[in-house]
């Protein structure tokens, strides 16, 4: 008990569960627009194809945010800016449900946007300058707690998708959950600061140069596996019922069960971070990814294909984020400005393919989301190669966790 009590007193601890708590609220509001989209469809009288600008806004409002974010958080304390950000998440997210027009709608995911990047980018960057060299299984950690809001989301949603208009209710208590946590965080003392900012670590020319080709091959790869990740975990719901595959209910419990082998992956991903390096993670599981998106191609209308392959598709996914953005910046000094760019890849993944999924799905019809999804996955597999080749060529070598 008493070396549970010294655990809860250390800022370090405290630092890093108030960020979980964050990246979980972000999870909840990431997951919960997917098995929403009809509904939200109906009530701005929109078409489904359409919806797909809801992902394009938030994403681009999440670039937006992103790049404040490198700005912000190395001039400021970064538990007030992460504190407002979230609170005006929160106060968005009450919205939602009640926009009366998709014009609306897009404002206001825009608008949210800019706070969930300023959100993303300072959890991801306070938790580095944090843990520092040891953050590999920390940042597991963290991207785990996204998964769980994302798991549990579309699950919430499931228990009320037959009730007319009780989505509101899902949209009101994440407002809730969210404000409070902006309130907690806001009042976090101790925000880290970058490591030449740390008393006795003089900065260098060297420390403040950024190795760009690192940077931008990390910003390719979050761009293309955020898109895949997305696009699948966001449209597998209307995928399954325009298809046929699975009715309302089934369909939120499919893309619930996305999430929950996304939130077991990273579960798991967190003991394996401290025993292989990124690089070993990241390949198993790009591997893994393409084999189940090839089994969706030759077994398209089978519903146990479908159901396997989200739950597989969703493990394997689970660890590639955290284990590149690990390997993007480890070993370097990371800043907020380079932790921004990184990110940006992240923002822009977010919005490109999922909303040309939504530009394609009355067109081309469904099917297209799989064979967009997998080639954002091979491309996904060239910016990985990219981004080994990028830290060779300028020193910055990985090191295996001990």
């Amino acid at each position: 008990m008493n070396k549970i009590a010294r655990m809860l007193r250390e800022p370090a601890f405290r630092r890093t569960l108030g960020y979980y708590v964050l990246i979980f609220c972000l999870g909840l509001s990431a997951a919960a627009l997917g098995p929403t989209l009809l509904a939200l469809a109906a009530q701005t009288h929109s078409r489904i194809g359409d919806m797909g600008r809801l992902f394009f806004a938030g994403a681009a409002g999440g670039a937006v945010g992103t790049l404040l974010g490198g700005r912000l958080y190395d001039r400021l304390r970064g538990h007030r800016v992460l504190g407002t950000a979230q609170l005006i998440s929160g106060l968005l997210v009450l919205f939602v449900p009640f926009a009366p027009t998709l014009g609306w709608l897009v404002a206001l995911l825009v608008v949210k946007g800019v706070s969930d990047g300023l959100i993303n980018n300072g959890v991801n960057t306070l938790l580095v300058w944090t843990h520092r060299e040891r953050v590999s299984p920390y940042m597991n950690g963290l991207h785990f707690c996204f998964g769980l809001g994302a798991f549990l989301a579309p699950l919430v949603v499931a228990q009320v998708v037959d009730i007319p208009g009780a989505y509101r209710w899902v949209y009101v208590g994440l407002a809730a959950l969210s404000l409070l946590a902006g309130a907690r965080m806001t009042t976090l003392s101790g925000s880290p600061r970058p490591p030449q900012a740390q008393p006795g670590g003089p900065e260098t020319e060297q420390s403040r140069r950024i190795p760009y080709g690192v940077v931008i091959a990390g910003a390719l790869f979050l761009f293309f596996y955020v898109g895949a990740e997305i696009a699948f975990g966001g449209w597998i719901y209307t995928y399954a019922v325009v298809l046929k595959l699975a009715p309302a209910v089934q369909a939120a419990y499919l893309a619930s069960g996305f999430w929950l082998a996304f939130t077991v992956g990273r579960l798991a991903s967190v003991p394996l971070a401290a025993r292989l390096s990124p690089r070993q993670i990241i390949a198993a599981a790009l591997l893994g990814c393409l084999f189940v998106m090839t089994l969706l191609f030759v077994f398209a209308d089978s519903r146990v294909i479908l159901w396997a392959a989200a739950l597989a598709v969703g493990l394997f996914m689970a660890p590639v984020y955290p284990s590149g953005f690990t390997l993007a910046v480890q070993g370097l000094k990371l800043t907020a400005l380079a932790s921004s760019i990184i990110l940006l890849g992240d923002s822009l993944g977010g919005m490109i393919l999922p909303w040309l999924v939504g530009r394609v799905f009355d067109t081309l019809g469904p099917r297209a989301m799989v064979y967009l999804v997998s080639v954002s996955l091979i491309c996904d597999v060239l910016a990985f190669a990219a981004l080994l080749r990028s830290r060779a060529g300028s020193a910055v070598d990985a090191v295996r966790p001990s």
